[in-house]
């Protein structure tokens, strides 16, 4: 009877928080990369070169990674209803106030402090996921939220793509008019955040005493079946799985910037036009694969219990085809973006499982800051790896080649993990 309940209760928990999550991702990864799609027009009108462009799409993460780890800290110090809401107030701001970064040295800028507002923000509803969904249910939890992130590339390109047909209304150009409305959106969630979000089970609202009760005893079953060794902060930093997962992040995080940030400009390359209207509605099907593969692989992962081979299959895939769509025709090069973009989404969800199934309290809060954090580097790293590399030889296959090389490490790297890592613990 018990187990149904609990299943009952992580249904009604799931409704209530899983699509306040998504928004609230969609929005994120919508006013970090939307920059790829202001790409062309953007630089000329500013005069931005290539170099600072790969810069100031990867300071960013300089300062995102750095920030992680304590943010994460605070939110679990001041609760996430507070910690959430103020970030997402400040990053729409920022992402707002892009439309008026006419200068290098204002776009450089604002690129840092937007860094800086989102840090918080993924690592946070990672953390918050743990602490409201049993683990034997959480890849295909983790799965649902992820699909914000294709779905604000499926969907926000051909938004992103439309707003920047505005060019020249009210004597704005389009990009300033993406930046500004997409920003705006972002601030409105961040004051519906105050009023909708719960910090904990025990002091949800939408929940029965009784389910309050329920979901609680469950998350404090899980948390007292790791490892005690693992409940101090400083364990996650001294603990050598932690720095494998991490690396790992970071092989997973090269091959999704390495690809969002120059995709409208491949894509479009690839057709033989500019970035406009209609190459954002191609350079959308990535992202719709990666919908339907985010949604049913880590079901598939919850279902069997297997964690590491799924993930790292996945990923070896996504690899191999980013490599090859350098040496393949229109339509082939396109379906191996698809297999690329479907694959990076994907296997998150599943790899999230892993460090969270060793970790506890603080440890937790802070290993999943700091896994993120150092994934952020190669976030950081992986449009100016794909420009160096590009430099270097002279041609665009050489980027891609590169970065699916970073990609198919990562996944020898969950190859070597001990098999059951991520189990269930019941």
């Amino acid at each position: 009877m018990n187990s149904i309940t609990l299943l009952s209760v992580v249904k009604k928990t799931k409704f209530r928080l899983i699509p306040f999550m998504l928004m609230l991702y969609i929005l994120a990864f919508l006013d970090r990369s939307n920059i790829g799609f202001a790409k062309e027009s953007y630089q000329l009108d500013i005069n931005l070169s290539n170099e600072a462009y790969a810069l100031g799409a990867g300071l960013f993460f300089v300062v995102y990674a750095f920030l992680g780890a304590p943010a994460n800290l605070c939110l679990k110090k001041f609760g996430a209803r507070r910690w959430i809401g103020i970030t997402t107030l400040a990053w729409g701001l920022l992402s707002a106030a892009m439309g008026y970064a006419d200068t290098e040295a204002k776009f450089l800028t604002i690129r840092i402090l937007l860094g800086v507002a989102e840090a918080g923000f993924f690592p946070g509803m990672i953390y918050l996921t743990s602490q409201w969904f049993p683990q034997a249910n959480r890849a295909a939890v983790m799965g649902l939220f992820y699909m914000g992130a294709p779905l604000a590339m499926a969907f926000g390109s051909p938004l992103s793509g439309a707003l920047l047909e505005l060019h020249g209304f009210l004597g704005h150009p389009g990009w300033y008019w993406m930046f500004v409305i997409e920003g705006f959106l972002a601030f409105l969630a961040g004051i519906w955040t105050f009023f909708y979000l719960d910090d904990t089970p025990e002091k949800a609202r939408f929940l029965t005493a009784e389910e309050k009760t329920l979901l609680a005893n469950q998350m404090a079953l899980e948390e007292s079946s790791k490892k005690a060794a693992s409940a101090k902060l400083i364990d996650a930093l001294k603990n050598p799985k932690i720095w494998h997962f991490a690396i790992i992040y970071g092989c997973i995080q090269c091959g999704v910037y390495g690809l969002i940030f120059f995709l409208p400009t491949q894509v479009a390359g690839i057709m033989g036009s500019k970035v406009n209207f209609l190459t954002s509605l191609v350079t959308a099907l990535p992202w719709l694969c990666a919908l339907v593969g985010t949604f049913f692989i880590p079901r598939y992962s919850d279902q069997t219990q297997e964690r590491r081979n799924i993930c790292a299959t996945t990923l070896l895939v996504g690899g191999i085809a980013l490599g090859l769509s350098a040496y393949l025709g229109p339509v082939l090069a396109i379906m191996a973006l698809c297999v690329a973009g479907t694959a990076y989404f994907a296997c998150q969800p599943i790899f999230w499982i892993m460090p969270s199934s060793i970790l506890t309290g603080n440890a937790l809060a802070a290993g999943i800051g700091f896994i993120n954090m150092f994934g952020a580097f190669f976030s950081f790293g992986a449009p100016l790896l794909r420009q160096h590399a590009e430099n270097l030889a002279g041609t665009h296959a050489a980027g891609l080649l590169s970065i699916g090389f970073v990609v198919v490490m990562g996944a020898v790297l969950i190859f070597i993990l001990p098999k059951n890592v991520g189990a269930s613990h019941n």
